[in-house]
């Protein structure tokens, strides 16, 4: 077969991702064992939780860009918890959203030797501060549906806004297997703004809701986040999950956050193991400095300790390998590291700007491949479509596989990695030109598009979504020469990628049943 090759478009530095507010503003409202010279592990300590909160929504409310935008004409609902959210009420599918602030006294970190490779790295408490934060909690509302596991994502700031772009790639098979999220507030940027794309912090947005908020700075960060799990996991006083009881949480994090939880995983984990499982969602070579004021920065590239026994998927598209850098960071796989790399899949993509804030579960029309070029008009208008492809379908099934090791210790899928040639920073592709190996899925096995991580022109912006290319009629007619042809392609490619644990099962429903809705193939 004759293979063809994709040229790597990529920077001498990983970009300031903006899948939080590409997010945000089409969406805003509504263990282990410590290895050798690892610290003796304690409890974090517990917050103060105080809510749930209400009020704000008022006069001073919802502009930003110095009155530009009015979030209100953007989704968000004045007087609820603001960060990247679904558009329709929580109460619909049976879950209910509120709002805590969290405030105590957190510690910064150093280490006496400098950071090395291996992620080997044994911290010790430096400097202390004063915090008060917010998370965001999503719940059953029948306390039975409670599956005992909650997924707690470190909110990204990049774009300047708090954001959960692995809540809404999640979302769905979240609530209906009925987990728990917990969204923190972990870094300055979402609660005090500078330092991202733009000023859309918490303070910002609703003065009279989040005036009283205060963050020290990213130092704390990382104590901050295992309070957070602390919080929900052993809580005194108020518990922000209403007397749920957790037996498991899964720290999550995609883009600036997965360099943070790379950070956070080799630093902190050793010392409190309030973490039972990690989802590593698309990140670079390189990890999020431990110190910023002593400026203790890890090295590139950073690897993930390998002497933990933490479950760890790292979640990975197409842009992540060449633009970020992410091929640097490979590792072969352990009993407890694992490395998906999804064929098909961007940095960022139309799922979640689009599609995600909509999708209650069951509407087969999201397996759906489109073009579209305007992933967030009029902030975020690209020059190609951007990628419609399966990273979300992929990330619940990641999700899945993590319970399910730390639950009933059951093994977590291996996956090939993508084709790669190093010498020239290029992927292997196959005959329509998607990418060889890594996880396969019906998006690849059964294409009806070209769908890459690479190819957008433009910003740091665009240049993350990479791009959807689908076939013409002909091509489709000569892939499928029957209906009856492609949907028996799509029946056997997600067939197999349920078997191989890279699809679940209800999600591959929802793709057969659509495959036997559209008009593809034949004449």
């Amino acid at each position: 077969m004759n293979e063809r090759k994709r040229a790597n478009m990529r920077g001498s530095a990983p970009p300031v991702s903006i899948v939080s507010l590409a997010i945000l503003l089409s969406t805003a409202g509504c263990g282990g064992g410590g290895g050798e010279g690892a610290p003796n592990r304690v409890e974090p300590a517990n917050p103060t939780i105080e809510g749930p909160i209400t009020g704000g929504g008022g006069d001073d409310c919802c502009t930003i860009l110095g009155g530009a935008v009015d979030l209100r004409t953007q989704g968000y609902t004045p007087g609820r918890p603001f960060f990247a959210d679904v558009i329709f009420d929580p109460a619909e599918v049976g879950y209910e959203q509120k709002e805590y602030f969290m405030s105590g006294t957190a510690s910064s970190y150093t280490s006496a030797r400098e950071l090395s490779v291996d992620g080997l790295w044994n911290v010790t408490e430096s400097a202390q501060a004063d915090y008060r934060t917010r998370i965001v909690v999503y719940r059953p509302i029948d306390p039975k549906e409670f599956n005992g596991t909650v997924v707690m994502e470190w909110f990204n700031v990049s774009g300047g806004i708090d954001a959960g772009p692995d809540w809404l790639q999640t979302q769905t098979e979240l609530r209906r297997s009925g987990y728990a999220y917990v969204g923190v507030s972990a870094q300055s940027v979402g609660v005090e703004g500078g330092g991202g794309a733009f000023d859309i912090s918490l303070k910002v947005v609703d003065p009279v809701r989040y005036g009283s908020l205060s963050h020290p700075g990213d130092d704390f960060a990382y104590d901050i986040f295992s309070q957070a799990a602390q919080a929900v996991r052993r809580p005194r006083g108020m518990d922000p999950l209403g007397g749920l009881r957790v037996k498991r949480i899964i720290a999550v994090g995609q883009s600036q956050s997965a360099y943070t939880l790379v950070t956070y995983f080799n630093a902190v984990q050793p010392k409190f193991e309030i973490f039972d499982a990690f989802l590593i969602h698309s990140r670079g070579a390189d990890a999020r400095a431990l110190a910023l004021t002593n400026e203790i920065y890890p090295p590139t590239p950073t690897l993930l300790r390998e002497d933990l026994r933490t479950p760890v998927i790292t979640l990975q598209g197409e842009t992540d390998l060449f633009r970020l850098g992410s091929i640097r960071v490979r590792q072969p796989d352990t009993d407890y590291l694992f490395l998906w790399e999804v064929a098909g899949s961007a940095h960022s993509d139309i799922y979640t700007t689009l599609k995600s804030p909509r999708d209650r579960g069951g509407d087969a029309s999201t397996a759906d491949v489109i073009e579209e070029a305007r992933v967030r008009p009029p902030f975020i208008e690209c020059e190609f479509p951007a990628n419609d492809g399966p990273m979300h379908w992929v990330a619940k099934a990641a999700i899945h596989a993590l319970d399910q090791a730390v639950r009933n210790k059951r093994a977590i899928p291996t996956a090939p990695r993508l084709g790669t040639i190093l010498r020239s920073s290029e992927f292997i592709l196959d005959d329509f030109g998607n990418v060889r190996g890594g996880v396969r899925t019906p998006h690849v096995e059964a294409p009806v598009a070209i769908l890459s991580g690479e190819g957008q022109l433009g910003s740091a912006f665009c240049d993350l979504f990479g791009r959807t290319t689908l076939f013409g009629p002909e091509q489709l007619r000569e892939l499928y020469p029957t209906r009856e042809s492609y949907v028996s392609a799509i029946e056997a490619s997600t067939d197999d990628a349920v078997a191989q644990g890279f699809l679940l099962e209800a999600d591959g429903e929802l793709i057969k049943q659509r495959a036997t809705e559209v008009n593809i193939g034949g004449s």
